[in-house]
Formats: C-alpha cells, sequence, structure tokens
C-alpha cells in the first residue's frame, strides 16, 4: 500500500477493537438501526463469506438462511453503525470467496465448513506469535531490520 495512504488511514480511520475473523468464520453483527427517530440494534448472525478491500474501503459480506431464503449483507468495516462483532464458530475453507454457498442449501452447506474447536484455533494463534517472536529476535541479534509480513 503507498505510504501517504498507510499514513493517511492511521491517522484518520477510528480503531475498531473487533475480534480478528476470516471467511468462513460464522459471526453475529450487531448493527445500529435508524427508525424515524428511534434506534435500535439489530443482530444478523450468519457465514463470512467474502472479506474485500483494505483500509477505509474494506467490507465484508455475511449470509445466512431464514425461512428457506439466503440473505445476505454487507457491512463496511469501519462503519460507525456496527456496534460490536462475536464470532460464534470458527470455520475452516479452502477458498477465499464461498460463493458456492448460494447454491447449497440447509444442512449441506454448513457441512461444506470444516468447524475449529476455540482450542484448536488458540493453539494455532499461539504457535503462530512463538513463530513471528523467534524470528523477530532472530532478526534483532543479527541487527537486520524486521521485514513487515502477517506470516
Amino acid at each position: 500500500m503507498n505510504r501517504v495512504l498507510e499514513k493517511i488511514n492511521s491517522r484518520y480511520l477510528p480503531r475498531k477493537e473487533y475480534p480478528n475473523f476470516k471467511v468462513g468464520d460464522t459471526v453475529k453483527v450487531h448493527y445500529r438501526i435508524k427508525e424515524g427517530d428511534r434506534e435500535r440494534i439489530q443482530p444478523f448472525e450468519g457465514v463470512v463469506i467474502r472479506i474485500r478491500g483494505s483500509g477505509a474501503d474494506k467490507t465484508f459480506t455475511v449470509r445466512k438462511e431464514s425461512y428457506g431464503v439466503g440473505i445476505e449483507r454487507i457491512f463496511p468495516y469501519y462503519s460507525p453503525n456496527i456496534e460490536k462483532i462475536e464470532v460464534i464458530k470458527i470455520g475452516k475453507v479452502r477458498r477465499a470467496k464461498l460463493y458456492f454457498l448460494r447454491e447449497l442449501k440447509g444442512k449441506i452447506a454448513q457441512r461444506k465448513i470444516k468447524e475449529i474447536k476455540r482450542w484448536e484455533y488458540e493453539a494455532m494463534q499461539r504457535k503462530k506469535e512463538e513463530a513471528r517472536r523467534k524470528r523477530e529476535e532472530a532478526q534483532a541479534e543479527s541487527g537486520e531490520a524486521p521485514e513487515n509480513s502477517d506470516g
């Protein structure tokens, strides 16, 4: 990304403390809706089928099935109307975009997403963090500047 854009994004984009989620995860998005002079929070729970963009332009699409009808909603990541995001289930998929779920109905669609237990996910995250920390220590000992990678 352009360094100028990075500076602008870091300065003006609000800091969002959302949990890390990825495509295949089941999330519950608490979205603020204004109806006339009233305001309420509506939860929308479904599977993340797409994450698109970066910076201020980042969006994610959540799909759920209600009464046999598929409903998809696109949320801007930095929307001030998102109250909070909860990760309900952690899924493991081998695709970046899960558009094929649109054709599948009910249980068959759920079976296509392998569910990972939360403790397994946390163990994987700890391993990644340890590897990153060791890599940074090795680079610090050798006197090199750390490279910017997300491993």
